[in-house]
């Protein structure tokens, strides 16, 4: 499959998963904050819920497992090679890498993501008040993150912390050697211009159109990384408008910008309104790419009218009740704006965001439980526009949606 995203919305043909495992259960307390949670997860129910999440998803389009596919990828000894030295290199792990190399592919790919523990085999380790030598990734079931289907590229994230770090390594190693996907990879550490202050995350980057791409700018993306765009834009001599939105960096549910607006519909996106439709203090601003060149860059009043600017007729629906600035708030904080189009009208999202699933239903949405597609009593393909909604308890508290736990490869295009 080659990777094809020309949009939030088009009809999904293949999607990357990662079913979250032991690695959740290698969480306490006292390391949570690190792993970037404020609490710590029930994998018994995360499971469940997440389980109905991915039937839905299977019984729908192409499904890759991103074990499979890291497995996949290091068939060959050179890129398990690459791949463990990259790995123990970044984080100062080099003891390790032996041991690695000694394990199966399989085994190889569960030490990648559920972490090795460590040796107490000398005294510094002994005394160490770590338990891993590779930490686990708590957070890899949020696919979004660490990579981007652009068009027919994959931009490679530049994570905003080091714990995330690995994801990236590992999503570049599958683009670059999986057999089931292949497309050219664009990571910014690879590049003559590349600078170290760069984070990007894929949460931040919404591919609008072919010729508009959506950007957040906030706690894990920031303006480097969007002028490091700018340069490949430039150098490939496309036109393109990028419209970045500055996001609060407090609260943390404000991380990236599809916690606060999302695609829906060729004519219907979702979004948070105090920061999406309103004037406030957090700017946004249109910049427009032509001929090798930066034609302009100007600021617009709001996100709704820079998108209005680039013939978008965009209905907004409300994440929480608008004329309710506290249901607002509450549902966005669980991920009530973060929603994920299996196709134009076919969205999937939490079940707990009542008065947003209300809206959905308000405005054409027929409302499907997962559970209900999971065991066969209702079939999507009975519904010209409808909202999956998923079973949420544990799975929101992680702190994403439907959105951030996927990570689309190729899409049907869209007629605007």
């Amino acid at each position: 499959m080659k990777v094809n995203v020309f949009s939030e919305i088009g009809e999904l043909k293949g999607v990357i998963i990662h079913h979250p495992g032991s690695e959740i259960e290698n969480m306490t307390p006292q390391n949570a904050e690190r792993a970037l949670y404020s609490d710590i997860l029930n994998l018994t129910v995360a499971t469940k819920e997440y389980c109905e999440f991915e039937s839905v998803l299977r019984k729908y389009t192409q499904v890759f497992e991103v074990k499979d596919l890291l497995t996949e990828a290091i068939q060959s000894e050179h890129v398990k090679k690459e791949l463990a030295y990259k790995v123990c290199s970044n984080e100062k792990a080099n003891h390790v890498y032996k041991d690695l190399l000694d394990l199966s592919n399989e085994d190889f790919t569960i030490a990648m993501i559920e972490g090795v523990e460590m040796k107490k085999d000398n005294l510094t380790n002994f005394l160490s008040q770590e338990r891993y030598s590779l930490r686990s990734l708590h957070n890899f079931f949020y696919m979004r993150d660490a990579s981007v289907s652009m068009h027919n590229n994959v931009l490679i994230s530049k994570m905003a912390n080091t714990v995330r770090a690995r994801e990236a390594i590992i999503m570049e190693a599958i683009f670059d050697h999986s057999h089931s996907i292949s497309a050219k990879t664009i990571n910014p550490l690879n590049f003559r211009d590349y600078d170290p202050e760069i984070t990007i995350e894929g949460g931040d980057v919404l591919i609008a159109r072919e010729d508009v791409i959506l950007i957040g700018l906030g706690s894990r993306s920031n303006t480097k990384a969007v002028d490091f765009l700018i340069e490949r834009f430039k150098e490939s001599k496309v036109s393109m408008n990028i419209l970045v939105q500055e996001l609060p960096y407090k609260p943390e549910s404000f991380i990236h910008l599809d916690m606060v607006f999302t695609f829906l519909d060729v004519d219907k996106c979702m979004i948070y309104e105090p920061l999406i439709a309103r004037h406030s203090k957090y700017q946004t601003v249109h910049i427009k790419i032509e001929n090798g060149q930066v034609s302009f860059i100007r600021y617009r009043n709001n996100f709704m009218e820079a998108l209005s600017v680039l013939n978008f007729n965009l209905k907004p629906l409300i994440c929480g009740v608008s004329e309710d600035l506290w249901i607002q708030q509450r549902e966005q904080w669980h991920s009530g704006a973060n929603f994920f189009a299996l196709g134009p009208g076919k969205v999937m999202g939490y079940a707990r965001n009542s008065y947003t699933i209300e809206e959905l239903n308000k405005n054409g949405f027929e409302v499907i439980k997962a559970r209900d597609i999971a065991k066969g009593r209702k079939d999507m393909n009975d519904y010209n526009k409808f909202v999956v909604t998923l079973d949420g308890s544990e799975l929101p508290r992680g702190g994403g949606g439907a959105r951030c736990m996927t990570m689309p490869v190729l899409r049907d295009s869209i007629n605007w």
